[in-house]
This record gives C-alpha cells, structure tokens and sequence, in this order.
C-alpha cells in the first residue's frame, strides 16, 4: 500500500499542478501523489495576469491567463531540477476552449525555451491526447472519490457559519481541523471506507452546529458560473470574502453536483448508447453518496441543494437540458434552484466570452427572471483587463438591489 510522504521527494518526477479549486484541491492533491510522482499545487498568486498575457492571448479565456502566469512564475522561480518537473492540465475535454489549455500550455513552455526539459500531461476522461495522459490507478481513484465528498461537505458548512459566527475565526480553524484529519486519512490510506465516511459527515455537521452564532439575519446570495471562476479566488477576485465583508452570507454548490451532471451528460455522449450500463452505474454511485452526505447535513439543518436526481428533475421545469457543452446547462440549474429555495439573489461569475456561459448562463438569465420575478440574477464577467473595483462594483448592485415581495 503506498503511503503518502509529503516532505521526502523520492518520487520520478515533480508533477506541478495549477490552482483550481479552493476548497477541493487541499484535500484532492493527495490522489495525484504516487510513486511516480510527487505533486506541487502552485500556490503563487503575485502579478499572475501581466506574466500570463505574455504568453496567451487575453482573448482566449480568463482562466488560461491565470493558469499560465501561475505555471510560468513556477518555472522561472522552480526550486527543482527542470528535468525531473512535468506540468499537468486537467481539462473536461469537450467543446468548451478551456480543452485547448493543453495546447496553450505546450506553446507556453515551448517560448519559454523548455520545449525539450519540460512536459506537459493531460488529465481527462475522454481519452484526449492519451500519449501524454497520467496513468491513473485504482488507489489515486479511490482517494479521489473520498476528497470530493469531505471538500464539498466542508466547503458548505463553512459558508454557511462563518458569516454569524460569534467567534470570527472559529469556522475557519474548524475547517483546518477537519482538512487535517482528513489529509492524515488520506496520506496514510486508512479510514477510507463508506461507513467511516457517513459517521464522519454526522461529526463534521455536529462540529459546525456547535460553534456559537450572533443569530443576526443577513442577505443570501447564490453564487454560480464557470467551474474555475467559481471555486477558485483567484478566478473570481476573491468574491466570497468581499461578500461577507458586505454582511452577506454566500452559497456556492458543491462539486459533486457537477461531477454527476458531467458523467450524465459528457461520459454518456462519449460512451455512446450501446454502452451506458457503466455511466449508469458510475452515475447511482455518486448519487447515493451525495444524499447520505445531504441527509447528514439537513439533519443538523444546514442547506443544502437536492441530491442530483431531484435537482435535475426540478431543473427541466426551468432550463433546457441539452446543452452540454462546459458546465452548460448546471449554470442556469444552479440558478433556478438557489431563486426557488432560500438565495433569491444570485451572482453569475464567468470568463468574459464564455461560450457556454454566456448561452446557457447569460442566455438564460433573462428567462428565469421572467419566470421568477420574485428573485435577481446579477453576472459579472472576469477578463485579464477588469480592475478589482469594476468586479466589486458589479457585486454590489446585486446587494444593493431591492427584491419584489
């Protein structure tokens, strides 16, 4: 069984790997480590926009700058010897232009003189580019499957309880904790079954119930768009702070949602119709876990979106469901769901010339406000020339909006 070591570098390679999701990435790290290779997730954040439209073109896609600029600061400031590094692109692999990142990225090392010390892999489920793809095994999986449960869970609660915490800086020092123990589990690959997972979602719930609240009321705000600008702070300017700095408390869903509208969706499509008795089964798979995680949290009356099945049912009411390019159709779902249930006000948060947000995101957006009067949908497209003040600006129309009762 290969035991994580995070401080020996052991391993083959360095495998350097762009900071993408906030609350996920601490705990999914621990699944790309092997005995190949020992993951870097970069962490520097310093004039990445100027260093990154040096080498792409600001036009292709807001993330693509951030991402470059992160892995070429890397390079130029790498402690490691360059020839032991690999750089690795994750990419959904369909239609959506974050698919040509790899090619970008290639270019990138290319101009930077790299071409022959520097590689670049691929990570997909679609078999894009398979000579350069990371060999992914049964135990990476299975760490994987574990951090995209305990991410999501944490991620939730810990929006909903630090806006009214009496403490501030309890909620934060609780998610570390948890992070810690669950980082341990995964490093030592123990603890990595299904009934220990569901009674660790009972003591995360009851952990976060127990902190002490001011009981004050605050607005609520959904937040929903492209994956990256989304999760990541960087893509979205630090939006979530800057909310709660505006006494408001902010739900962002989790990933797992998307997880299953890609297997539904993307996988189904690739696998084709003669095949779909693995999608189908990948599919209950991720949804029977999801509303054990979701029973967990209603329990201690924390909120949460319905598990996929129904989100999905309740969505086909409200948004068409074919489009499937990028996170398509989940945007304007995502949407819907937060208007009809408690956040009537909602921040879209997309790279600007998005192509599946600004059809089935920005499209949409006007359809639903006609079809729920009641709420307000406010987006906010992030490109490599928006200052921080025009991005905030943009958010506090939002909460400065009044609400038809």
């Amino acid at each position: 069984m290969y035991r994580i070591k995070e401080d020996e570098f052991k391993e083959k390679y360095i495998l350097m790997v762009p900071s993408m999701m906030d609350s996920l990435f601490p705990l999914l790290k621990y699944s790309l480590f092997s005995k190949n290779y020992h993951p870097i997730f970069l962490e520097c954040e310093e004039d990445l926009i100027n260093t990154g439209i040096k080498y792409v073109h600001p036009d292709m896609c807001y993330p693509s700058v951030l991402i470059m600029g992160q892995f070429v600061t890397a390079l130029k400031n790498c402690p490691y010897d360059l020839n032991k590094v690999k750089l690795l692109m994750p990419s959904a692999g369909d239609a959506c232009r974050g698919s040509n990142y790899v090619t970008a990225l290639r270019r990138t090392v290319d101009m930077m003189g790299l071409k022959d010390t520097v590689k670049v892999l691929t990570l997909n489920m679609v078999g894009i580019d398979p000579d350069n793809q990371l060999v992914i095994n049964p135990m990476m999986l299975w760490r994987a499957f574990f951090s995209f449960f305990y991410g999501d869970i944490l991620m939730i609660l810990v929006n909903q309880v630090r806006p009214y915490e009496k403490n501030k800086g309890e909620a934060d020092a609780l998610w570390n904790k948890w992070i810690d123990i669950i980082s341990d589990d995964l490093k030592r690959f123990r603890h990595l079954t299904f009934g220990h997972m569901f009674r660790n979602f009972e003591r995360i719930c009851k952990d976060f119930k127990a902190i002490e609240l001011t009981g004050e009321k605050k607005q609520k705000i959904g937040m929903v768009g492209e994956l990256y600008v989304k999760y990541c702070h960087l893509g979205n300017k630090d939006m979530i702070k800057f909310l709660e700095e505006q006494d408001c408390e902010v739900h962002v869903n989790g990933v797992t949602w998307y997880l299953c509208y890609y297997i539904d969706s993307h996988l189904s499509a690739e696998f084709g119709i003669h095949n779909q008795l693995p999608v189908k089964t990948a599919l209950n798979f991720m949804m029977y876990f999801q509303n054990k995680m979701i029973k967990a949290m209603r329990k201690y009356g924390f909120y949460t979106f319905d598990g996929y099945k129904e989100f999905k049912k309740e969505a086909e009411k409200h948004v068409p469901t074919g489009y499937i390019v990028g996170d398509g159709w989940l945007i304007g779902a995502e949407a819907s769901a937060h208007i009809l249930h408690e956040y009537k006000k909602v921040l879209a948060v997309q790279p600007f010339g998005c192509l599946p947000n600004h059809t089935c995101g920005r499209g949409m957006y006007p359809v639903l406000s006609r079809q729920f009067p009641e709420g307000r949908i406010v987006s906010v497209d992030f490109d490599a020339s928006m200052s921080l003040v025009t991005a905030q600006n943009r958010a506090m129309m939002l909460v400065q909006c009044e609400l038809i009762e």
